[in-house]
């Protein structure tokens, strides 16, 4: 038996701190799978905010809900950049999320020049760090093989790094003996008030 691979890593530590009635953000829909997964863990008194720029990735995510058989009430997809997406929290939900989850790139399948970009990129992962609860997590998988992967994956990895102590811990998840371009994990907790200082 092997590591789990970067997604499941990621699910895996958003299934231990997200429950049922909790709110959570799928920063990028893509193909749908992160919404439901989150969907199904908040249940239907939670909530899921799910964010693309890409109509495309919002009705492959309708159509992965009729497939599974699961209804959407407790979701709200939402046509926009993430870099934007303080704007479409409710108000009390912001400091209130449990997980935010980013999977980086572009929508497989479709057009592969409309890909994440570090300048929307970096203030979505700002505006996700603001929005989550104390011991929330946020969960980034970066893709650097594809053209203009690396550079983003870079600039996410210097926005982690530079994170406080005292605001954050980061986690990379990362197999040093592959391949440069392979895809890795950062995952992020938010500390709690009274760590800080």
């Amino acid at each position: 038996m092997g590591f789990v691979s970067v997604l499941s890593f990621a699910h895996q530590l958003v299934k231990e701190r997200l429950h049922p009635g909790d709110r959570a953000i799928d920063a990028t829909v893509g193909n749908g799978n992160d919404t439901l997964f989150l969907a199904e863990l908040t249940g239907h008194q939670g909530l899921v905010y799910g964010f693309d720029i890409q109509q495309e990735a919002l009705d492959r995510t309708r159509e992965r809900f009729v497939r599974a058989g699961s209804g959407m009430d407790n979701v709200q997809l939402i046509l926009d950049s993430h870099e934007r997406m303080a704007e479409h929290i409710a108000p009390k939900d912001r400091g209130a999320i449990a997980a935010v989850m980013f999977n980086l790139g572009y929508l497989p399948g479709a057009d592969t020049s409309i890909i994440t970009t570090a300048a929307s990129t970096i203030p979505a992962l700002d505006a996700a760090l603001s929005l989550l609860r104390p011991r929330g997590i946020m969960t980034i998988v970066l893709y650097p093989g594809h053209e203009g992967g690396d550079v983003e994956a870079s600039a996410v990895e210097a926005w982690a790094s530079a994170l406080p102590q005292a605001d954050a811990q980061v986690l990379c998840y990362r197999l040093l003996n592959k391949h440069a371009r392979a895809p890795y994990l950062l995952a992020i907790e938010k500390a709690q008030a009274n760590e800080k200082g």
